[in-house]
């Protein structure tokens, strides 16, 4: 068995055994990236001295007791939309091409602190504003499963860096299903947790009300570890929450007898993939097989969810994008005549198609005259929609359903209809808008081949239960590595 096929907590045990040191499991990485990297595109950033030194220092500590984690010296890849001080953060994006930043986010520290190696910073959508991971400034990622496919997004650089095991976990962020999404797409489990659960202290801001920060792995237990340690109170966050609990991992246990699992109708109308629906629903059975109560019910509301984020995360996103401007950091035009000259050609030549589209949407709903029409009435759409998660979880402890209506597109195939792509998020944007916990993990697989991920969906705090829940789901089927990423193996 290669060592890159070992899961973050796996190997976190061999290391603290002396059967494996960091620098070991650190070259493995790197190995793996060299031997994939060039077809997959998952990294905007490596540093691979960095993570060499880091290595060495993470070891002796080991050795000197003072690290005790299960992560310990487990090398971890950072979406590159999470500041790292003294490594670039682009944001996949040409206007912080040159951003190197003088401090590191909090998530990103929690994990230093408890020993993690980082490896580089991972691909994602311009400023995480898409679904596909194929709007970076820095090339499209694709997926290890199919590399004519699309990894998701728009996380979906870590999605398939942890998929192709380029690394043993990775950190993504969360506005609209940017970590479930690519998760689904990429056969791996990811976490979005309650809004305030992790520090946004150092995430480079989308939607500020939408999004989190959270774990892509392969398998819950390390999506639960890695929670366990990004999750902390922090002042510097004034949106952050001091849990009451936070030990997750109490959650891993194979029980879901007397659950109360409601299914929602309107998630498997029109528009639904037939492979994908019927995964989902034998999904179900097996939890139901397990002891687990499973009731049909209708959610409502499901319908105005795409254009009421839309509304909201393309207001937050204008208001947020204006300190882009070339006067403090990142990229500045070269040829510019006065002050606004170089405002407007600062940000022309340095943000992509899609970005625009979204602060042109984004001013839009903002300008007088239309803050009511659209904008008001978005927020008050959010409002039923979290009265609508709060009178279903009266009765039920989780909700399931599908991550995403289809398995991984074909590159190229949604860029060319933008509304297509948003209409993709049908079943992530709500969690989003009532800053509820969601797990997506893999399922089964279509006629293709491809990944198909079953979501789970808990009230605000309420981890546990969706981890739980997944956790007896993954107790009933076996890890699934892409085929190039076996190549090793034959």
């Amino acid at each position: 068995m290669e060592l890159t096929s070992l899961t973050a907590v796996e190997l976190g045990k061999k290391i603290k055994a002396k059967e494996v040191s960091v620098l070991e499991a650190t070259e493995a990485v790197i190995a793996q990236i060299e031997k994939l990297e060039g077809n997959l595109n998952c990294y905007v950033t490596l540093d691979k001295e960095g993570a060499r030194k880091r290595a060495l220092e993470v070891q002796e500590k080991i050795d000197a007791g003072e690290l005790t984690g299960p992560l310990a010296g487990v090398p971890v890849a950072i979406k590159d939309n999470m500041c790292t001080k003294g490594m670039l953060t682009t944001c996949s994006s040409k206007i912080l091409s040159n951003f190197n930043p003088t401090y590191t986010a909090e998530a990103v520290k929690n994990l230093e602190d408890a020993g993690a190696v980082i490896i580089g910073k991972t691909n994602m959508d311009e400023f995480a504003m898409g679904s596909t991971t194929e709007t970076s400034y820095y090339g499209i990622t694709k997926n290890p499963w199919n590399e004519n496919h699309v990894p998701g997004g728009s996380s979906g650089g870590s999605a398939a860096a942890v998929a192709a095991e380029e690394c043993f976990y990775a950190l993504g962020s969360d506005t609209g299903g940017s970590i479930r999404q690519p998760a689904s797409f990429c056969g791996v489990t990811g976490i979005k947790p309650t809004y305030g659960t992790v520090s946004r202290y150092g995430l480079i801001a989308y939607g500020s009300s939408l999004d989190q920060i959270g774990p892509l792995a392969k398998d819950v237990t390390d999506c639960a570890t890695v929670l366990e340690i990004i999750s902390s109170h922090d002042k510097k966050d004034s949106t952050s929450v001091e849990l009451k609990e936070k030990d997750f991992t109490s959650a891993l246990v194979d029980d879901v007898k007397g659950m109360k699992i409601g299914i929602p109708r309107d998630y498997f109308g029109d528009g639904l993939d037939k492979e994908v629906k019927e995964a989902v629903l034998n999904a179900a059975k097996v939890l139901e097989e397990k002891g687990a109560i499973v009731e049909e019910f209708d959610l409502n509301l499901v319908e105005y969810a795409i254009p009421a984020y839309y509304v909201i995360a393309a207001a937050e996103a204008s208001s947020n994008l204006e300190r882009f401007d070339g006067v403090k950091y990142g990229y500045r035009t070269k040829d510019f005549d006065g002050l606004h000259s170089m405002y407007k050609k600062t940000r022309s030549e340095g943000f992509g198609s899609e970005v625009k589209r979204r602060i042109m949407l984004g001013s839009f709903v903002l300008s007088s005259g239309y803050y009511d029409a659209y904008y008001v009435k978005a927020l008050k759409v959010k409002a039923l929609i979290k009265q609508a998660f709060d009178k279903a979880f009266e009765k039920y402890d989780v909700i399931l359903g599908p991550t995403a209506p289809t398995t991984a597109l074909e590159v190229g195939k949604s860029l060319s209809d933008p509304i297509k792509m948003y209409l993709g998020d049908i079943y992530t944007v709500s969690v989003n808008l009532a800053g509820l916990p969601g797990i997506s993990l893999p399922c089964g697989k279509d006629s293709k081949g491809l990944p198909i991920g079953l979501q789970l969906i808990g009230n605000a705090f309420e981890e546990k239960k969706i981890i739980r829940t997944a956790y007896a789901f993954e107790q009933t089927r076996a890890y699934e590595r892409p085929e190039m990423v076996k190549g090793g193996e034959k």
